[in-house]
């Protein structure tokens, strides 16, 4: 091969690579995008879980855009509980009490007055018992005292 040839196949040609580039971190963006949209509909919608789409979309930002990463984990809403998540330190009592206020709440209302499929009300079931069971077994972060 000719040295220039063998160059170009190892390198790639000069402006194809800013191209590809570009367009990973555009693709890897979008389906950031795209997770944390679904992680903003899995607060409202319990069936759908939040946290691995927000961790999701944390991962794509993280390769695609420094600015959007930086902006999700400095989120004052959900900056820390990822961090937190993340590191090993748990998610706050408060916060798996009030999830699995809303999970229950939302998925009894759900077999008892929006379906009457039994197969569709096990699955509600089934799903309620799996996210309890995960937060359950999600270390609790105790408060750190205030220094003085």
């Amino acid at each position: 091969m000719h040295g220039s040839m063998k160059e170009e196949l190892e390198c790639g040609h000069p402006h194809g690579f800013e191209e590809s580039s570009r367009l990973k971190r555009l693709l890897w963006s979008t389906a950031g995008t795209i997770a944390l949209a679904l992680g903003f509909i899995g607060i409202a919608v319990p069936v759908m879980p939040t946290t691995p789409f927000l961790l999701l979309a944390a991962a794509c930002y993280l390769r695609g855009s420094r600015r959007m990463y930086d902006w999700l984990m400095g989120n004052r809403w959900f900056g820390t509980y990822l961090l937190d998540y993340m590191e090993g330190r748990g998610i706050p009592m408060i916060t798996k009490v009030l999830t699995l206020v809303v999970l229950w709440s939302t998925i009894g209302f759900s077999m008892i007055f929006i379906t009457t499929n039994p197969i569709l009300r096990v699955i509600l079931l089934v799903i309620a018992v799996g996210v309890t069971f995960h937060l359950a077994m999600v270390k609790t972060r105790c408060n750190e005292s205030k220094k003085e």
